[in-house]
């Protein structure tokens, strides 16, 4: 066990850590504005890699089926567990909205996505693509309601995720594999080309991202918030995630990319919506911060024991 835990330590979290490091020495000493390398990545290296992804993925039918019927079903689970949380803690409503954000949206694109092509190759990868698609759609639409129900639009939030340009690429991979049509050579290499691109510059931005949150101070009341939500991340959530996908007979490569991904640490783009509605930012960019250290201890872990 050990051996193996080692094994991937050095395998697949060494690597990764590497440009997330350097992330974080450039914000910490050239005070590196990730601004411009988010509009980079969310508007030219997400739809790459996507479309890339998608359109030459080795995914059946049926595993699409499985994974958003996962995505459906942990979503649900994950839900509940902070909603019970809340309740049992008399949790605020601004801190359960965080706790709940901080529980069901995984770090999936920028840590995730990497992790799975070092760990499964590019196998591991073509599963992941309809992971992140649907959690893109799922962030974009439950994870506003999540953060403020008063403020929820249904049609803001379709609208925010048509503003997504990975939604557009994702759309134009599925019908060339409708259709059977091909991108001309030059512009699919290309495509490819910025694809490769796409985990290092993204695990930069999260290195940088987390030397921006790591001063956040806490009030001693919010402290057990943010125990929890370290809680249902860290530990409750690949527990979920395992019996969702029993419960679904999910098996193979694709029970071990889900798993993983399902137990990736709470996601940036939580910090977002928790700002921007008030769901308590402060416990969310602490419990992101803190879930990301730890995982480069409980992902190996958790790897060495999932199927490769």
């Amino acid at each position: 066990m050990f051996t193996a835990v080692f094994s991937t330590m050095l395998q697949v979290i060494v690597p990764i850590s590497i440009p997330v490091v350097a992330g974080a020495l450039l914000r910490r000493f050239t005070q590196l504005d990730v601004k411009p390398l988010l509009t980079l990545y969310l508007y030219f290296l997400s739809p790459a890699i996507i479309f890339d992804t998608l359109s030459k993925a080795a995914i059946s039918t049926g595993d699409i089926y499985q994974t958003l019927g996962f995505c459906l079903l942990n979503l649900l689970l994950l839900w509940g567990c902070a909603q019970l949380l809340g309740r049992m803690m008399k949790l605020p409503q601004p801190e359960t909205a965080g706790l709940t954000l901080m529980s069901t949206f995984t770090n999936s694109v920028n840590y995730g996505l990497p992790l799975v092509l070092l760990a499964f190759g590019q196998a591991g990868l073509d599963h992941a693509s309809v992971y992140v698609i649907a959690q893109m759609v799922i962030v974009n639409t439950v994870g506003i309601f999540f953060a403020a129900r008063s403020h929820f639009s249904f049609r803001n939030a379709l609208l925010s995720i048509f503003r997504l340009p990975a939604i557009y690429a994702a759309a134009m991979a599925i019908l060339l594999r409708i259709t059977g049509l091909h991108l001309p050579e030059g512009v699919d290499k290309g495509i490819t080309m910025v694809a490769g691109a796409y985990s290092p510059v993204v695990l930069a931005i999260l290195g940088a991202q987390m030397v921006r949150v790591a001063g956040v101070k806490l009030e001693p009341h919010a402290n057990k918030t943010f125990i929890a939500g370290m809680a249902v991340r860290l530990l409750l959530s690949p527990v979920i995630a395992f019996a969702g996908l029993w419960i679904l007979r999910v098996e193979g490569t694709l029970f071990s990319v889900l798993l993983i991904l399902a137990s990736m640490p709470a996601a940036v783009n939580a910090t977002v919506l928790a700002e921007k509605y008030g769901a308590a930012p402060q416990i969310v960019s602490k419990c992101i911060l803190w879930t990301t250290l730890a995982s480069f201890l409980v992902l190996p872990i958790l790897l060495a024991l999932t199927p490769g």
